[in-house]
């Protein structure tokens, strides 16, 4: 788990591709600083497994399922990266809960200036992410944790202060770069409760009704 406060920019310094898998191996400075075989960091938003290191990298294989859902299949040598560790667990919880489970991809479709402030608007390319994306929320891109200025049927903004546009690689974005969207935890579990609920499983081995959560069990015990 992570919290989605970057720890260090990297570079990805090797890319090893067969088909659509990936081995990516990547210059840091911060997160070597404690590494070891197995451990997991978020890669751009994209929680991988250390699989090889040395004193100023490390290496981190990609499967397919990451490669055709998030923006790493774009990645080349030099390119700036977004890193952060798993979070210890006395850590303090800086941002939200970030799984580092990629939902989909979204093109920035503007950048611009308000006061001290960087407004990006996202254009999901899947838009049915919508449903998770709320005015005052939470979403990670390229694993930062932000806030959620403004959202339509479409597209959503955030509105980024100077020192996370420093300390992160999406200063070197603007309109038409990809970023990596994942969608609040949260939601998307209540809405997986809400369908589930919705159901019957009359077909499954048990039979009878399946137990779950509904809206009108959430308006019953005056959750609506």
């Amino acid at each position: 788990m992570f919290t989605g406060l970057i720890e260090e920019i990297g570079r990805l310094k090797q890319t090893g591709r067969q088909g659509e898998a990936m081995l990516l191996t990547i210059e840091a400075k911060t997160v070597m600083s404690d590494v070891q075989l197995g451990d997991s960091i978020a890669v751009n938003g994209v929680c991988l497994t250390v699989v090889a290191y040395d004193k100023t990298s490390f290496t981190v294989d990609v499967t397919p399922q990451t490669y055709r859902h998030s923006n790493l299949s774009a990645m080349r040598s030099g390119h700036p990266i977004n890193l952060e560790r798993a979070m210890l667990a006395g850590g303090r919880f800086g941002g939200h809960i970030v799984q580092g489970h990629v939902d989909t991809t979204g093109v920035i479709a503007e950048r611009r200036q308000e006061a001290n402030a960087v407004i990006y608007r996202i254009l999901p390319a899947d838009r049915e992410t919508m449903r998770y994306i709320v005015p005052q929320g939470s979403i990670t891109l390229d694993g930062i944790s932000l806030t959620i200025a403004t959202a339509d049927e479409e597209s959503a903004t955030v509105s980024i202060i100077p020192h996370t546009l420093q300390q992160t690689a999406l200063q070197y974005k603007g309109p038409g770069d990809t970023v990596n969207i994942e969608t609040d935890v949260l939601g998307k579990y209540v809405d997986h409760l809400l369908k589930y609920g919705s159901r019957s499983a009359t077909g499954s081995g048990a039979g009878g009704q399946r137990g779950g959560m509904s809206a009108s069990f959430l308006a019953d015990h005056g959750f609506m």
